[in-house]
């Protein structure tokens, strides 16, 4: 009988209290730092920079700023003349004197007269002498065992210390079981990388500052966890039965008649590989990547009607009630079988009838929010989920809505262009595909950077441009996490407007009713106001082909990429399209990502730039760097370790499927530990 792989790592589960030294109060307060309450969570808090205490300065020699370690005797205590005057004392060595700065007296006992001493701190200079004030480390100078040579630095919270740190993590890695190795030795030969434990004590306990390697492979182990488990979630699907959905060209090109155009070339491309996995007898799990105004909607439609063709059902689910009302508006015209609309704020009776029609099969298309997901709604024969801005639902939320059908493919959809190390790390259990280019006749959109102090003139040019005929989009900042601030951002940018456009100015913003806001953007949409503004509850669905201004306040507080998703908002009609990015002072950095998007409108070079500049934690319109939902692993430092990861675990679950070999055994190990738990499902599935 197999031993459940999970009962090796039980010492990575163990909870932090049953470390040496650590009660209730200190455990809490190092669970919140560490991010866990596990001894698992402590060994991954992975130390932030260290400091190197190894050197030994002359007074004389200590450079301000920097923290040096120095053998002084202790000379004398200078009490100051105030009563909140700081203590000193005065040290000194064969260069000369120096002092150590004290706010608290309690620590005089530290320094007796005549003492020799090692003290350790940062540096300041004062008359030209070197100062520590409050130093981290005096121990005698016979006696240097309690000085750390090297130390690591971690993430703190209020009311812990660097020492409680340091034991804990000394009493883990004491315990710290030895583990079967899971990696190839031809690759940890080729990066020169340490054993899964000797990286660990390397950067928790160094005795040398490290180098790259161990973090490098820590990285590699995480990052392999993740794409192994992805392969699992293939495989699986890949012998998962589905259905063969052929046919309804009679029904696409009705759609095609009433769009008025033809496919591009690189809708055509993703539509047939749509269509293979749509015929293929296995389930489609795929990602339709496409730029601003690339299409993509026009795909959807066209594989939904191939499945209404066969006689099932397809569901459309948007993040919000404005976008599934906009799909709803252009599905049903483009549409010659019935679509229904299915969101929270639908009227007791018509969502009764929707209802009845989605379980009889009588709707054969459903636009709908959230509300798809109650168990008041039961298909007839749900063939086709579509799920639109994907990156704003969870995986749990996706597979919910493929539940309500028998065998039901997906396809997500997501406007924002996603570079490819982040595509495999993020969605590497889909297919890919790409719409790489725009329907004809987008119109360029002129991109230009303006200081906020400029408001005046900017103010003065919309003004111009609307008395060309010019609709404008307004923006207001991303003031900080709270939407209410946003909100009231927004709401004193509309009261200013209105000062001086009156009542062609309109406020749009998600904590109107639906109502409300629905008025706005109508209003908006058929020109019977002139500016919108709006927080980014316009950032995506918002189809006005006459707006042809976009003005955003602080564009440096946005993503790149959220910055690209609003200026598609306009360049959509036949006008001249502008594009004001109005900014507070900017770093270089923050020059150079504007500069972008004012020198291309290619969304996946802004999305390969911003995640160069910012990692991909912004890409996903969140506000932290590096890669989304990973502890170890470096967006900037190991974005070449992701294809390798891919490649090896390609190759390890097409050679060992059920990882039954040696190394297999090992891998299983290392998918509990990085907490891989549709993967372990999926393994022991079959």
């Amino acid at each position: 009988m197999t031993t459940d792989p999970a009962d090796s790592l039980a010492f990575f589960r163990a909870p932090l209290d049953s470390l040496p030294g650590l009660g209730p109060r200190l455990s809490a307060l190092l669970a919140r730092a560490v991010g866990g309450a596990t001894i698992g969570d402590l060994l991954f808090h992975l130390p932030e920079h260290f400091i190197d205490r190894r050197e030994r300065y002359l007074l004389k020699d200590a450079v301000a700023g920097t923290v040096g370690t120095f053998t002084v005797e202790v000379m004398r205590h200078d009490k100051g003349d105030r009563a909140k005057s700081p203590h000193r004392v005065v040290i000194r060595d064969a260069s000369g004197f120096g002092e150590i700065t004290l706010f608290h007296a309690a620590r005089l006992v530290q320094f007796p007269v005549g003492a020799k001493l090692t003290v350790s701190g940062k540096v300041e200079r004062f008359n030209d002498r070197a100062s520590l004030p409050h130093p981290d480390y005096v121990v005698p100078a016979a006696n240097e065992a309690g000085l750390p040579l090297v130390e690591p630095v971690w993430g703190l919270t209020a009311g812990l210390v660097p020492k409680v740190v340091a034991r804990a993590m000394n009493g883990a890695l004491a315990r710290l079981p030895d583990l079967p190795e899971w990696q190839q030795a031809g690759v940890l030969r080729k990066e020169g990388w340490p054993g899964f434990g000797v990286a660990l004590r390397a950067l928790q306990a160094p005795t040398d500052i490290p180098d790259d390697k161990p973090a490098r492979r820590l990285a590699y182990d995480e990052l392999l966890a993740r794409q192994i488990a992805f392969a699992l979630i293939r495989r699986r699907r890949r012998r998962r039965p589905g259905r063969s959905f052929s046919g309804g060209e009679d029904l696409r090109q009705t759609a095609l008649t009433r769009f008025g155009y033809q496919p591009t070339p690189a809708q055509a491309a993703v539509l047939a590989e749509i269509d293979a996995d749509l015929a293929a007898p296995h389930r489609m799990l795929r990602l339709l990547q496409g730029d601003v105004g690339s299409g993509k909607t026009l795909v959807a439609v066209l594989a939904m009607l191939r499945v209404v063709a066969a006689g099932a059902q397809a569901a459309l689910l948007a993040p919000t009630e404005l976008l599934a009302r906009q799909h709803f508006a252009t599905l049903s015209r483009l549409c010659p079988v019935p679509v229904a609309l299915l969101t929270g704020s639908l009227k007791a009776a018509e969502r009764r009838r929707t209802l009845a029609g989605i379980a009889d099969g009588t709707i054969p298309i459903v636009i709908g929010t959230h509300a798809i997901f109650q168990k008041s709604v039961a298909f007839h024969d749900l063939g086709l989920a579509v799920v639109d801005e994907q990156h704003r639902f969870g995986v749990d939320q996706r597979f919910a809505l493929g539940a309500k059908g028998t065998a039901t493919d997906m396809l997500v959809m997501t406007a924002t262009p996603i570079p490819r190390t982040l595509l495999l790390s993020h969605w590497g259990e889909m297919t890919i595909s790409r719409i790489t280019d725009k329907p004809a006749g987008r119109t360029p959109i002129r991109t230009s950077l303006h200081p906020v102090g400029k408001m005046p003139e900017v103010i003065e040019a919309i003004e111009r441009m609307i008395g060309q005929g010019g609709r404008v989009y307004w923006v207001c900042p991303l003031v900080s996490e709270s939407e209410m601030l946003d909100i009231a951002a927004a709401e004193l940018r509309f009261q200013a407007l209105a000062e001086r456009f009156g009542d062609r100015v309109a406020l749009a913003h998600g904590r109107q009713p639906i109502e409300v806001r629905s008025d706005a953007l109508m209003r908006f949409a058929r020109g019977a106001v002139d500016i919108l503004v709006s927080t980014t509850v316009i950032e995506v669905g918002v189809d006005v082909p006459d707006a042809n201004v976009m003005v955003i306040e602080h564009a440096e507080r946005f993503g790149l990429a959220q910055l690209h998703q609003l200026r598609g908002r306009v360049g959509r009609g036949k006008a001249a399209s502008f594009c004001l990015l109005l900014h507070d002072r900017l770093s270089r950095t923050g020059r150079r990502r504007l500069a972008i998007l004012r020198e291309t409108e290619d969304g996946f070079r802004i999305a390969d730039e911003d995640f160069s500049l910012r990692g991909g934690g912004d890409i996903l319109g969140a506000k932290q760097s590096g890669l989304p939902g990973y502890r170890l692993a470096d967006a900037e430092r190991d974005a070449d370790l992701i294809p390798m990861a891919h490649q090896d675990a390609a190759m390890l679950i097409d050679a060992d499927p059920g990882l039954a070999g040696e190394r297999g055994q090992a891998v299983r190990l290392l998918l509990h530990l990085f907490d891989q738990a549709r993967a372990i499902r999926a393994l022991v599935a079959g």
